[in-house]
């Protein structure tokens, strides 16, 4: 197998250089289960298994996902490979681990081009895609956004023009994902080496462009549910696949849960106009309720901010400061200290 199919190249090699020398070998993850992996060399597809020290030493987040570019050894063909180190990712996609752990979680890894998938029926919620903006902004891939199930729109060309207004300079396209020719478009995004990732919730049809992309029905797929557009998790999960002619790409099950995951605010490219707004307050600390001279209250009150979007950048805006403050010191220690200054100023009010 060429590696440079699955997006190897000079780059690549140049980072592996120093595995080279001490006789490991590259490799792509394909796919996974639990501790098996499945992943692309230079003499064909094998499994794999994590290094020990690997295991023991890395977090979480550090630990090989589909995607990864891994140096791994292998002593006779007939051994599973051993996993020792992963490389340094270009892009990746993260999310707050599901449920109360407070933790990172990879979905995918060294995507050039993220697809995030909606369909036009129950699914189309401008909040949802918001959040996808939010979370994708801080991945390091390009964006583009599919509005699937285009057949059942009554109102296509309004519903594009909605997602493009919260969704600046990013491409959109309509398409009805049983059309071959229609999701034909995307192919420009899968040139030789490059790697694409659908995201969406379940039931939204990433598996079908799939089929179509590929030319040939691999994923399972099922109708949504006729009262609500909801899916039934067909797919269960991520693994790459060569696009005949071009690159590769990376089916996803469906997200129910999508917290924000960043160490940098992803909200300014996702939510560029209250951004800006906020910078034109008369004071720089404005909290943005009912101050003088705020922007945004003003912006608001005559029509040009939505209101439905300011809450969703506020709601946002609250799970990052919340994320913050399980991980980050700092942001722990000024909140401390803020609280204790408003309490040292409300004992001074009573004892004024």
């Amino acid at each position: 197998m060429q590696l440079e199919l699955a997006g190897w190249d000079d780059s690549w090699a140049e980072t592996f250089a120093h595995h080279k020398d001490i006789g490991l070998l590259p490799g792509r993850v394909f796919t996974h289960n639990r501790q098996i992996y499945w992943i692309y060399t230079e003499s064909g597809e094998i499994t794999a298994e994590i290094a020990g020290a690997l295991l023991y030493h890395a977090e979480e987040a550090d630990l090989p996902v589909v995607g990864d570019w891994i140096a791994f050894r292998q002593h006779s063909p007939n051994d599973p490979a051993i996993i020792h180190e992963v490389l340094p990712r270009r892009s990746k996609f993260s999310r707050k681990a599901p449920g109360r752990t407070f933790a990172e979680q990879v979905v995918a890894a060294n995507i050039d081009t993220l697809f995030i998938v909606c369909g036009l029926d129950h699914d189309f919620k401008l909040r949802r895609i918001e959040r996808y903006l939010a979370v994708a902004s801080g991945s390091g891939a390009s964006i583009v956004i599919v509005l699937t199930k285009s057949d059942l729109s009554s109102d296509v060309e309004q519903q594009v023009n909605e997602v493009a207004s919260i969704s600046p300079g990013i491409p959109i396209f309509p398409i009805n994902a049983l059309s071959a020719e229609n999701v034909s478009v995307l192919l420009r995004y899968l040139d030789e080496g490059r790697t694409a990732a659908l995201i969406g919730s379940s039931g939204a049809g990433k598996s079908t462009i799939v089929n179509q992309l590929l030319s040939v029905n691999l994923q399972d797929t099922q109708p949504t549910r006729e009262h609500d557009g909801r899916g039934r998790h067909t797919t269960t999960q991520r693994e790459l696949f060569f696009v005949p002619g071009g690159g590769l790409i990376l089916d996803n099950p469906g997200i129910r849960e999508l917290q924000l995951w960043s160490d940098t605010s992803p909200l300014e490219s996702t939510f560029p106009e209250i951004e800006a707004l906020a910078t034109s307050c008369r004071f720089r600390d404005c909290s943005h309720q009912t101050d003088q001279g705020c922007a945004i209250q003003q912006s608001l009150a005559n029509g040009e901010l939505d209101r439905n979007r300011w809450r969703s950048y506020q709601k946002l805006q609250r799970e990052l400061r919340h994320t913050a403050l399980q991980f980050d010191d700092n942001a722990r220690r000024n909140a401390k200290q803020r609280i204790k200054k408003l309490c040292k100023e409300v004992k001074r009010h009573h004892r004024l």
